[in-house]
């Protein structure tokens, strides 16, 4: 089923302020990047994708982003006009990572 261009949009803005947040919260030990957002059909829940480089701080730029979701949310609430902000949470892209292994698994031949 195809999304709405509602809900496209939705994740579109989430997107771009999550990544826009980021550059202003991040202490620059990891690079923080947002990939992707999934959104719950009902749009009470966004999933935000991000892949962390170098992949040894993922934990830790985990327990950062799960520290900042309540400020992420009220970042939202100020920046945009969204009527309903979703329930926020966040996730390592794992398609992202894999695909970026195949691609180094590639140039090794």
């Amino acid at each position: 089923m195809d999304e709405d261009q509602k809900t496209l949009r939705l994740k579109e803005v989430v997107r771009e302020k999550a990544g826009l947040f980021l550059t202003y919260e991040s202490n620059r030990q990891s690079l923080i990047t947002v990939t992707d957002v999934m959104m719950s059909p009902d749009k009470k829940r966004a999933m935000i994708l991000v892949t962390v480089l170098p992949t040894h701080k993922e934990e830790a730029a985990m327990d950062f982003l799960k520290r900042k979701r309540s400020e992420f949310r009220n970042f939202l609430m100020k920046e945009t006009r969204v009527g309903h902000i979703p329930r926020i949470d966040f996730a390592i892209d794992l398609g992202e990572k894999n695909r970026q292994r195949i691609d180094e698994i590639s140039n090794l031949s």
